[in-house]
């Protein structure tokens, strides 16, 4: 059963206390701070390289209402980038090309905004809650200071879905409404519009979760199942071919690729990075990703069993980070989770001082100073590397300071009971 603390809305998703005016106070704070960022990525980008991402989302759409193929057509010169997300994808992204592409970006960023406000809400809430009234105000400031991290700030240069990816897995996983809606609903119309949410369903698994695993795999089966009779085709080739080629979606070896598998492509001499692996790598691959598979979802169970539901986000979301074959740079979105789950609310030491280094990481472009260093030669190699690999380092730190801080040593009692007195079937119908 959950605990009754979990009753009380979360920030961002339901009416502060404090009344409009902090509301808008903190909403004003994180617009100022971002003012910056946004007129340097959204006013001055040269038209080629603005919001590259989300023209590929929008020409997605433009495919289906033009009938044309959806995963052979590239977006324009110099990106030429296909399509790569389930055909599901381009009927959400229907509004999009409804709208001039400079109209859709300025909305699309603007929707970023609000949700980085949202999650900061939700993955901040034990700590914003000390405030009282005020909360609003330190939320805004809060959500200010993210939308610097290197993952959120890339998000918005390319126009990306993560913020949308995020939000829909948090209010989902850690949300304290009463129940509007079955928990899992939201992670599966996630995973149909992006795979990568579906690490939540070995979670769930894993945790013995049937209920939320049984409703978000039955979501996306229903929304991919629409898809498949009104996209036929598209959906035909997204299953059977563009889904099997991971070169469509760039040079799996570069410093971006911040997976297992594109640590391991730079590490290893003769790696292909287009269709998988050479010869001898990808047990290798496999091996390496089964151990941080295993351990991963051990300490999400861990936080599971105690109730601790933002910080079981921010694991899975590592996960999902670590064990795809390609994870950007801005797919490390899921590390503002992170840096809300390892401070709490803010009172114990250790877990103060483990959110700053968290931020502090995300902040700092930590993948391309890797790259100097590598190209300048003055310090040592494993230094370059190191740095290189900086985000997936700290996907790995962030799931052991999680399982040690509120698993291994928690500081106070468990937010749910660690155990049922009654069966699991029954527990998990009242959920």
């Amino acid at each position: 059963m959950e605990s009754s603390r979990a009753d009380a809305p979360p920030a961002g998703v339901a009416a502060l206390p404090g009344g409009r005016r902090w509301v808008l106070a903190g909403a004003l704070v994180l617009l100022v701070s971002a003012a910056p960022l946004v007129r340097h990525y959204l006013v001055r980008q040269p038209p080629e390289i603005w919001q590259v991402d989300l023209e590929v989302y929008r020409d997605g759409s433009v495919s289906v209402l033009l009938g044309r193929d959806v995963y052979a057509w590239l977006t324009g010169s110099p990106q030429w980038l296909p399509f790569t997300y389930p055909p599901f994808a381009t009927l959400l992204g229907m509004p999009l090309a409804l709208v001039p592409f400079r109209v859709a970006g300025w909305a699309w960023t603007a929707l970023q905004l609000w949700l980085l406000w949202v999650c900061t809400g939700v993955a901040f809430r034990p700590f914003l809650d000390r405030f009282g009234h005020r909360a609003p105000l330190l939320q805004g400031a809060v959500a200010g200071l993210l939308v610097w991290s290197l993952p959120v700030a890339e998000g918005i240069r390319f126009g990306q879905v993560n913020a949308v990816i995020v939000a829909l897995c948090l209010v989902d996983v850690a949300r304290r409404t009463p129940r509007t809606w079955p928990r899992g609903v939201l992670v599966g119309v996630a995973t149909a519009v992006k795979l990568t949410p579906g690490v939540f369903w070995v979670h769930w698994a894993v945790s013995r979760r049937w209920r939320p695993l049984a409703v978000s795999v039955a979501t996306t089966a229903a929304v991919t199942g629409l898809t498949l009779l009104l996209l036929p085709a598209a959906s035909a080739t997204f299953w059977t071919d563009a889904l099997l080629d991971p070169g469509r979606l760039g040079p799996n070896a570069g410093t971006s690729n911040q997976s297992l598998r594109g640590v391991l492509l730079r590490l290893w001499p003769g790696g292909s990075s287009v269709a998988g692996p050479g010869p001898g790598f990808t047990p290798v691959w496999v091996a390496v990703a089964l151990v941080v598979g295993v351990l991963g979802f051990a300490a999400a169970r861990g936080l599971e069993r105690r109730g601790e539901r933002v910080a079981v986000v921010a694991v899975v979301g590592m996960l999902a980070v670590l064990l795809s074959p390609v994870s950007w740079v801005h797919h490390v979105h899921w590390g503002i989770v992170v840096v809300g789950a390892l401070l709490g609310d803010g009172r114990r030491p250790a877990r103060v001082a483990a959110a700053l280094v968290a931020l502090g990481m995300l902040l700092c472009r930590l993948p391309w100073w890797g790259v100097t260093v590598l190209a300048d030669g003055d310090l040592p190699r494993w230094f370059g590397r190191l740095l290189q690999n900086g985000y997936a380092v700290f996907a790995l730190l962030a799931v052991a300071a999680l399982w040690w801080l509120l698993v291994r040593r928690p500081d106070d009692a468990p937010a749910a009971p660690v155990a049922s007195p009654v069966p699991q079937e029954a527990a998990d119908a009242v959920r």
